[in-house]
């Protein structure tokens, strides 16, 4: 899996390049409907990780997968299209330095829900930081 903090150097590549799907989303949105564009995306989606399992050998047998591991993938899959749709929605007819900071407030559900479901712990000092992306999500979304 990595060394320990092998994890931070993925997670700020993927914050790079949620940063550029914002941006990209949003000049790509102009002149079109919000749900065909989350659809065109996911296509590019499917055909680039398609490619890449292939390349890298990874691929195996999906049916081969257990049940509980099924419903959770499905599950995370419906969570992850409905959140595209509305993150499009939102980029449609909202500023990208709005909507993608806003969007971020995943940030402070997902350590909730890790604790409620999968029994994590946060320090202190990662619930300070959780807070603070937190109260700065109420500044951006409440108006003067």
């Amino acid at each position: 899996m990595g060394s320990s903090t092998g994890w931070f150097h993925w997670a700020l590549l993927s914050a790079v390049f949620a940063a550029l799907t914002a941006i990209f989303a949003k000049i790509g949105l102009e002149g079109v409907n919000s749900d065909l564009a989350t659809l065109v995306r996911t296509a590019v989606i499917i055909v680039v990780l398609s490619f890449f399992v292939v390349l890298t050998g990874k691929w195996s047998n999906p049916l081969a997968l257990s049940p509980r591991t099924w419903i959770f993938l499905v599950l995370s899959g419906l969570a992850t299209g409905a959140s595209w749709v509305c993150y499009f929605r939102a980029l449609k007819i909202g500023d990208a330095s709005k909507v993608a900071p806003v969007d971020k407030l995943s940030l402070l559900l997902v350590a909730v829900f890790a604790v409620i479901f999968l029994g994590e712990r946060p320090s202190l000092r990662e619930w300070a930081g959780i807070a603070l992306v937190g109260a700065g999500v109420l500044v951006l979304g409440f108006k003067r």
